[in-house]
């Protein structure tokens, strides 16, 4: 490979590192799919889960700068995944914005008592959460100039 193909792939990847990343924590396939490519569209790296532990799992491991979280989850509920994730220090003050198909008054608060800051129904409004997402964190990578 030429220096010059090194050189574009080494900034490639500096700018993957940089990017912001969105955890989507989504147990549906198609609604996963649809919001990793929507984040990754507005420039967004995604991270993904499909249950609650997962979420915990993989927050700490890749310490997204913006969670996504489903509130009907298996193995373990949004609202738990939340509170283990708010207990971390070092995750303590990631956005979290609950994504549920209930939109009661009772689970709104339950998962903002949990510790979410925003709650967004099911079917999502896109147009909105991207907004939303917007007010929490920016995509770095298209603000990066090499």
């Amino acid at each position: 490979m030429s220096t010059l193909g090194v050189k574009q792939e080494e900034q490639a990847r500096r700018k993957q590192s940089h990017a912001t990343t969105v955890l989507v924590v989504e147990d549906f396939e198609e609604t996963r799919f649809m919001l990793k490519l929507s984040m990754e569209l507005s420039g967004y790296r995604v991270a993904e889960a499909t249950n609650g532990q997962q979420a915990v799992e993989v927050a700490r491991r890749e310490s997204p700068d913006i969670i996504l979280m489903d509130i009907g989850l298996p193995v373990m509920d949004g609202c738990q995944a939340t509170r283990l994730i708010r207990e971390d220090k070092a995750l303590r003050n990631v956005p979290i914005v609950a994504v549920s198909a209930n939109a009661t008054a009772e689970y709104r608060l339950k998962a903002l008592a949990a510790g979410c800051d925003a709650y967004v129904t099911k079917p999502i409004d896109l147009n909105h959460l991207m907004t939303l997402i917007g007010d929490f964190v920016r995509p770095s990578d298209s603000a990066d100039h090499d």
